[in-house]
């Protein structure tokens, strides 16, 4: 009884190692391109680069670009004309999504600010509001204890 439950055994083993043979290689999934009409458009201007970021209303990003990643080097990645180029490259880069609306959120005190926001508009984008979140502190950091003499 012992060596047929082995035969019986060694037969279900023999069949599953076939099994696995036969299986299908996985196919790839397609990336679904979502639609977003009215997005986000994150700029960061600072004295040595700016960054474009432009996004869904929840914060998913799109598309983005640097003046860095763009070729610029040195003091040129933070000039208007860096900025202008950025925001060519990554209104090109969301066109497959079909913005056409955008709230601008700026940070930063660099001078492509004014550059990249004219630069969206230039571009074909429809600018539905302007909003600074550049950060400020408002109270500073703990002072030093006065010095007893």
């Amino acid at each position: 009884m012992a060596e047929e439950s082995q035969k019986t055994q060694e037969g279900a083993v023999e069949e599953k190692a076939n099994e696995a043979v036969s299986v299908p290689p996985q196919q790839k999934r397609k990336k679904g391109r979502h639609i977003v009409t009215h997005g986000q458009a994150h700029i960061k201007c600072t004295y040595n680069n700016t960054i474009i970021s432009l996004t869904d209303r929840s914060g998913r990003v799109l598309a983005w670009s640097s003046a860095g990643s763009l070729g610029f080097k040195g003091a040129k990645k933070a000039t208007p004309y860096a900025a202008t180029q950025v925001v060519r490259d990554v209104v090109e880069k969301v066109k497959k999504h079909q913005l056409k609306d955008v709230d601008v959120f700026i940070k930063g005190i660099g001078s492509g600010r004014e550059a990249a926001i004219r630069g969206l508009s230039n571009n074909g984008l429809v600018i539905m509001s302007i909003q600074d979140v550049t950060p400020m502190p408002h109270n500073g950091c703990r002072q030093r204890k006065p010095r007893r003499v």
